[in-house]
């Protein structure tokens, strides 16, 4: 199990920049597909507090529930891409 883990929804392109964004850096993750229903996307309001994707967490460094597609990319890039220390 990848400690990074990525809701999202098939289609959906915020989801695929994030998606690209992943493979980019060569990072290790897990991805749990959510309804197409927003009633439906319990697991993703569990986790972040709201229904849209996508949606990561990251076990490694205590990231819960981050949500924005330019907020996640900005954050993997700078904590695994070239904006690391």
């Amino acid at each position: 199990m990848a400690d990074i883990t990525m809701y999202e929804l098939p289609g959906c392109p915020y989801c695929a920049k994030v998606r690209s964004k992943l493979d980019e850096l060569e990072l290790e993750y897990d991805v749990i597909e959510v309804p197409r229903s927003h009633d439906e996307r319990t697991a993703v309001e569990t986790v972040s507090g709201q229904t849209g994707v996508p949606v990561i967490t990251d076990e490694a460094t205590g990231v819960e529930g981050m949500n924005e597609s330019d907020d996640i990319v900005d954050y993997l890039e700078e904590t695994y891409g070239s904006g690391a220390a």
